[in-house]
């Protein structure tokens, strides 16, 4: 149990570290305005913290910096909520205000604001694909042998596909197939269409659309494969503006993590909802152990939507980051609400 004293030079130390990521000593300390102990009083009580591992000597100085298990007591209990500037609250609803109507637009725009205001990497999920509903199907002819196919869903996620248009099927064919999926799939959740297509529909189908096999094959490859996980980054070279990232193995670690999409997917999808605050080994990801992830959830109605997540160092200001997500992910809800 730490002392009313130790709680106090505990978050002195961790206050200043994050701000100037320099080890701090009791000299140091003693020299702040809000302390009123001796130089020699708050060396024994940074000794006590050490030996009880909340803070950490360094190897080139005689300063302390704040372990893991310091973070840690830190964030559970003794953050205060940050108050955000009128001018941060304002770029963020700016954010929201250019008439954006699609899904993409909304989560590029919030992942670039995101890290813009804090200097750290915003990674940003997206629903899967398969949790989400069929909204409507579009097909755009471009000429005689090139259509687009554009598939939207209920979370206002667009997918353009552009594929080739056989000689033998009749644009009045490609029409005809569009209706009918509009009428039978609409609100279908897109992982039960392909079964759905071949069990309920292939009747009408091949009731209105005379070259029915070769419009089959077009429109399934063109609207029903596979979707890529949908993985927003911004601000992907902050970590090179913090100091503990000088490291050039630690950089190249970093960078090669953000290229497995999937395996970021998994871990962001792994949060529940509310906000999540990882540090260090807490990661599952190895090449994340030297840094700190903050995760808020984002939702439409009472359905979780997908994950907003701050990547950057353990020294990272935690209370800012956490009521910046808190505002980003409700504006975000209150959104996507709005549209549907």
């Amino acid at each position: 149990m730490l002392t009313e004293r130790q709680l106090f030079l505990l978050q002195v130390i961790i206050d200043e570290f994050i701000q100037t990521a320099q080890p701090i000593g009791s000299r140091a300390i003693s020299k702040k305005d809000e302390v009123t102990f001796s130089p020699a009083t708050i060396r024994n009580e940074m000794a006590d913290l050490e030996d009880l591992g909340y803070i950490e000597k360094t190897h080139s100085s005689s300063g302390r910096v704040p372990s893991e298990k310091g973070y840690r007591f830190y964030v559970d209990h003794l953050l205060s909520p940050s108050h955000l500037s009128q001018a941060e609250l304002h770029l963020i609803s700016n954010t929201f205000e250019n008439n954006m109507v699609e899904f993409e637009q909304v989560v590029q725009k919030s992942a670039k604001v995101l890290s813009d205001l804090t200097n750290y990497t915003s990674i940003i999920l997206g629903p899967k694909v398969y949790e989400t509903t069929l909204k409507q199907i579009e097909i755009i002819q471009l000429s005689s042998y090139m259509a687009v196919a554009i598939l939207v869903t209920n979370t206002g996620h667009v997918e353009h596909r552009s594929f080739s248009i056989p000689e033998e099927i009749k644009p009045s064919d490609l029409e005809k197939l569009v209706n009918i999926l509009n009428q039978q799939l609409r609100n279908v959740p897109i992982i039960q269409l392909h079964e759905r297509l071949q069990k309920e529909i292939t009747m009408l189908m091949q009731k209105y659309v005379n070259d029915f096999d070769g419009a089959y094959q077009y429109l399934k490859a063109a609207l029903f494969d596979e979707q890529p996980v949908q993985l927003y980054v911004g601000g992907i070279t902050n970590i090179l503006l913090q100091p503990e990232f000088k490291d050039v193995n630690k950089i190249h670690s970093l960078y090669s993590v953000m290229e497995q999409e999937n395996a970021i997917a998994n871990m962001l999808r792994s949060y529940s909802n509310g906000i999540h605050v990882s540090i260090g080994q807490e990661n599952v990801m190895d090449e994340m152990q030297d840094c700190s992830l903050i995760t808020a959830t984002y939702s439409l109605g009472e359905e979780q939507l997908g994950t907003i997540a701050l990547l950057g160092p353990t020294r990272m200001e935690y209370s800012r980051v956490i009521s910046l997500l808190h505002v980003l992910s409700k504006r975000m809800s209150h959104t996507f609400d709005s549209w549907f």
